[in-house]
């Protein structure tokens, strides 16, 4: 593999999207995609594989957009996977099988950074011998086993030609990358929130000798973020049109329809899976038997024509129009499956309370193990996509104050510090290596 130099290349690695960047003299240039003629720099972390018709035996590997391109026109036909980050500190998760092969997490990772490398054209053509690579405070799952995700990572940045591979706390890079604009020390708190997870890190900056040097002081996190808040909106204002809270009747009885029916909704690639279950042939009985059959023949229309992708895009556009309005509309169209109304912000803060006393909570513990009190902090650094819910910075701006707030490149800060970070001559003070098995 050809070098461009000793310079590195950021790697944001998320639940739901990545995010590359080169450090080129000083700056960090962000890898740029293209699909569908859109411009974009946040690929989606999924995978599909499939077998063509001519050669069952083969498979194709698609990541990204592409990959959900493939989910969406053979749901069936098509293994996806999305949000495999939260498997990789999981002693549990071996491997899986895809078309007949195992496919163990080293794997998925490789499988997935090559296909970035190849959608992101010249850019990647050529890539530097170090990769400072992110990782989240706390790895998601039931006791996480973050020296065995490090050293899976490792495995697969190898894969592709990496010889020097770092890794470093996500909120810390994203620190780094607005602490270039600190003018003096100080104390940051720095709040990421990611698709799965919401991290909390404080960092002590000071400026010696021209260079930016940082102590930690302590760390929490918490495994909910954005899909959660997703989630919320399914539920509370799309699951009721679908039958959720409805009744049906079995003889003489009464009964509630099952909400096991609706769990599925928490992530949309799962409804495939719903269609595809014993569950199905129950749910379509039920069209006969419900009190309210014309909600229970949406959801088998939503089900059988694979609208789940189209319905978390409404979700999605609604989550981002409130971020800026008191009131939007929430708009989703499948077939004759029609779903619209307005929504106020207020609703919506109403469904997420629980997340956000769960964020709160981990800010709080942040606090106590750093042995800070919000006075004691200088700056606040907000990053990731949930930043932009108003009830999200709410928390933030009442605690420490507008004034210590800042904000922007909330989605690619990240990626953009681990590049820069990269360039540091103290990098040790900043990166650790995989621990050996």
């Amino acid at each position: 593999m050809s070098r461009v130099s000793d310079a590195a290349i950021g790697v944001d690695f998320g639940t739901t999207n990545t995010v590359l960047a080169l450090e080129r003299e000083g700056e960090a240039a962000l890898v740029t995609y293209e699909h569908e003629g859109a411009p974009f720099a946040a690929f989606r972390s999924a995978l599909s594989f499939y077998a063509p018709e001519h050669d069952p035996k083969a498979r194709v590997v698609e990541a990204g957009p592409w990959a959900i391109d493939a989910y969406v026109e053979e749901p069936l036909e098509t293994r996806f996977i999305q949000s495999f980050k939260s498997y990789a500190a999981s002693a549990l998760f071996t491997d899986t099988e895809i078309l007949r092969r195992r496919f163990t997490f080293e794997d998925l990772l490789s499988a997935f950074l090559l296909k970035v490398k190849e959608h992101g054209g010249e850019a990647m053509d050529a890539l530097p011998r170090r990769a400072i690579v992110g990782r989240p405070v706390t790895f998601v799952g039931n006791r996480p086993d973050t020296a065995l995700a490090l050293r899976r990572y490792e495995t697969a940045f190898r894969r592709l030609g990496f010889e020097d591979v770092r890794y470093v706390p996500e909120p810390v890079a994203a620190a780094f990358f607005f602490a270039k604009r600190l003018e003096g020390d100080a104390t940051v708190l720095v709040a990421d929130f990611g698709g799965g997870t919401s991290d909390f890190s404080l960092v002590r900056f000071t400026r010696e000798d021209g260079h930016i040097r940082s102590r930690a002081l302590a760390n929490a996190g918490v495994g909910l973020a954005g899909d959660a808040f997703d989630y919320r909106i399914i539920d509370h204002l799309v699951s009721p049109k679908l039958g959720k809270g409805s009744s049906y009747r079995a003889f003489d009885n009464i009964l509630p329809v099952p909400n096991r029916y609706y769990a599925a909704f928490a992530r949309w690639e799962q409804l495939a899976l719903l269609r595809a279950s014993k569950d199905m042939r129950d749910i379509r009985k039920l069209v006969r038997d419900a009190v309210e059959p014309e909600k229970i023949a949406r959801l088998v229309e939503l089900l059988d024509d694979n609208h789940g992708y189209r319905l978390y895009q409404s979700v999605s556009r609604l989550k981002e129009a409130l971020s800026g309005a008191e009131e939007a509309v929430f708009s989703f169209k499948g077939g004759s499956v029609e779903i619209e109304g307005p929504v106020k912000r207020t609703s919506f803060e109403r469904w997420i309370q629980p997340e956000l006393a769960a964020i709160e909570g981990a800010v709080d513990e942040a606090l106590k193990r750093a042995n800070l009190a919000e006075a004691g902090v200088d700056r606040v650094f907000l990053t990731g996509g949930s930043s932009f819910v108003p009830a999200v910075r709410g928390i933030f701006e009442r605690r420490f104050g507008t004034a210590k707030l800042e904000s922007g490149a909330e989605l690619v800060s990240i990626a953009a510090g681990l590049a820069l970070m990269g360039a540091e001559p103290n990098l040790e003070d900043w990166s650790e290596r995989a621990p050996s098995a």
